[in-house]
């Protein structure tokens, strides 16, 4: 199992349109090969920041799978606008 971890800065003011369009593009990962689980978690300190974990299969059901899909581009279209700056996504995998 991998977990995608990116720290989502989303424009002050845009946060209640970012997590209409993210309830929108949520069915999009979700039904991809290779997906487990998402979280979207907002700061209490700070309004404007996500954290969104995504449970993978592999590295590659991110990357290969989703990136390379029909619904990355229509997740890219709802979501990536409201980034400033774009996040950084890290994959980790679990420390036994």
């Amino acid at each position: 199992m991998i977990l995608e971890h990116a720290i989502l800065s989303v424009r002050a003011g845009s946060e209640v349109e970012f997590e209409a369009a993210f309830k929108q593009a949520r069915p999009l990962i979700g039904g991809q090969p290779g997906f487990r689980s998402l979280s979207l978690s907002r700061s209490m300190e700070s309004p404007n920041l996500y954290v969104l974990l995504v449970e993978w299969n592999s590295v590659e059901a991110h990357t290969h799978g989703f990136r390379a899909s029909p619904e990355y581009e229509l997740w890219k279209g709802l979501l990536h606008h409201f980034y400033d700056p774009f996040p950084v996504v890290e994959h980790f995998v679990q420390v036994k």
